[in-house]
């Protein structure tokens, strides 16, 4: 397929993700964590995964976001184009938005990939787009997995510029149709202090779709107290009529 007919095929799949209510970091770049892998969607392959609540407590007081999604769409065996979205319950207003790419080769068992996402300005009082980019390694074996991510983001769409980094690594213990984890994510910028997280997830294989859960305690006083979510996740070949 040439990369124009690619595009134009992408165009409708990019507005149902923008229009699907169905912060970079809010979203996840592979729930219920923050860490992501090294491989992608598959060529051709429509990815949509569904937040239906993403609970946060930070001194006794909780915020809700729903729905958030990530919606996925591969391009040839190694690339795919990203959609992120994230809906705030209690303000009544999208929250967070961010549209990017994947890149990333998985072989032998050994992955390296880079993701980067422009972060959008959904909503009226938020002025110019931000970026993030992150390079991403992958461990494979028979009985566990090991993610490891490391990079940096620019944002001035709030009242001031915020720029600096963010980690994370991610270990998988896949056992049939479930796959177990636990999470050390580190986020620091010149306007917050550094914010440590440790979690653990929970992915399970059903006959259609994926139930992704997670929960994320704050290490320090710069994080939230507690996080969770759940999540659900659906995989869809898209039909190639040019082949």
């Amino acid at each position: 397929m040439t990369l124009g007919r690619r595009a134009r095929r992408l165009v409708p799949v990019l507005l149902a993700a923008g229009l699907s209510f169905v912060r970079s970091e809010s979203a996840g770049a592979f729930p219920p964590y923050r860490t992501t892998d090294a491989e992608t969607a598959g060529d051709d392959t429509l990815e949509a995964r569904i937040g239906l609540l993403r609970l946060q407590v930070r001194d006794s007081h909780s915020t809700r976001r729903t729905p958030l999604s990530r919606i996925n769409y591969g391009i040839g065996p190694h690339f795919e184009v990203i959609s992120e979205l994230e809906y705030a319950i209690d303000d009544h207003e999208l929250d967070e938005g961010a549209l990017g790419f994947k890149w990333a080769k998985l072989e032998n068992g050994r992955g390296f990939g880079v993701e980067t996402l422009i972060l959008l300005p959904v909503r009226s009082e938020l002025d110019g787009a931000g970026i993030e980019s992150q390079v991403i390694r992958t461990w494979q074996q028979q009985r566990s997995r090991v993610h490891v991510n490391a990079g940096a983001f620019y944002d001035p769409r709030g009242l001031s510029t915020e720029r600096g980094w963010r980690a994370s690594a991610l270990a998988e213990f896949p056992r049939g149709r479930l796959r177990p984890g636990v999470e050390l994510f580190v986020r620091d910028s010149n306007a917050t202090d550094t914010r440590m997280q440790a979690g653990v997830g929970l992915i399970a294989t059903l006959e259609r779709v994926e139930i992704r859960t997670g929960l994320h305690v704050g290490l320090n006083d710069a994080a939230p107290d507690l996080e969770a979510s759940v999540w659900l996740s659906w995989k869809w070949q898209v039909p190639n009529r040019a082949r």
